[in-house]
């Protein structure tokens, strides 16, 4: 992207401009979905639009799947964890499973399908290279197309997440920012998921959101079916400190 364009979009242009832009920078930062690439689906479901249902089984003292590295990561205030597990390093499929913290352990809720980054999974992300980063990030806004749901996130209804065109596999992406929960890779907490504050620098990337799936991968995001999107809105807690442990299963369990 030029340095004429970022310094349009730094001065908060329009709306229209604003999802233009999305299409070359939003989820990931990484280059304009292009049809040719091709990547298994992810399975579809057609849960109704509840709180996430949590598991009657014995609640884990830590969170299952995560070894010492990750979970030294997870702040100690934080009670609610959105832990998204790639299938494998290169692979766009994982799974999305909201936990609790109680008194006596993490109680898990429903696992949703989910899709990340076509190429998988990195520890350096950067602008362009289509994949998700691995890590711990807390969650504290969101927003989206939609008027706002009854989150207790900070939310921010625009017609910047208006977004159109095709994804990886020829699928459209119209209401895939419907809604949104921006996760907090190279943003400043506090504003809004359009906000175009990058503390790592440009070439980091940024615009990483948990976002409605379009059937199929992303340029770096996270995407659910958009009824688990609603639930996981109604669900997250500010006071509860949420954030999402991120990564393909062999990096998790580090």
């Amino acid at each position: 992207m030029s340095v004429s364009v970022l310094t349009m979009i730094r001065r908060r242009p329009p709306a229209a401009l604003l999802a233009a832009s999305l299409l070359l920078t939003g989820c990931g930062g990484g280059a304009a979905a292009v049809s040719e690439h091709r990547a298994e689906t992810a399975p579809t479901t057609s849960a109704p639009p509840s709180a996430p249902a949590v598991s009657a089984r014995a609640a884990p003292r830590e969170l299952p799947g995560l070894g010492p590295k990750t979970l030294a990561q997870v702040p100690s205030r934080a009670r609610q964890a959105v832990v998204v597990t790639g299938r494998g390093k290169n692979s766009p499929l994982s799974t999305v499973v909201l936990y609790e913290r109680t008194a006596t352990g993490w109680q898990a809720g429903e696992s949703w399908p989910a899709h990340n980054a076509l190429r998988g999974w990195t520890d350096h992300h950067r602008v362009g290279d289509l994949r998700s980063p691995v890590g711990v990030y807390t969650l504290s806004d969101a927003g989206g197309r939609l008027r706002d749901p009854g989150t207790r996130l900070p939310y921010d209804r625009s017609g910047g997440f208006t977004v159109a065109g095709t994804g990886f596999e020829g699928e459209p992406l119209a209401g895939s920012f419907d809604y949104v929960i921006a996760i907090d890779y190279n943003r400043e907490p506090g504003l809004s998921p359009l906000d175009w504050t990058r503390p790592l620098g440009a070439s980091r990337g940024g615009g990483i959101w948990l976002h409605v799936d379009h059937d199929g991968p992303t340029q770096g995001c996270v995407s659910i079916a958009k009824e688990h999107m609603r639930a996981l809105l109604l669900a997250l807690d500010p006071a509860r400190h949420p954030v999402v442990v991120m990564g393909d299963a062999k990096s998790l369990a580090r």
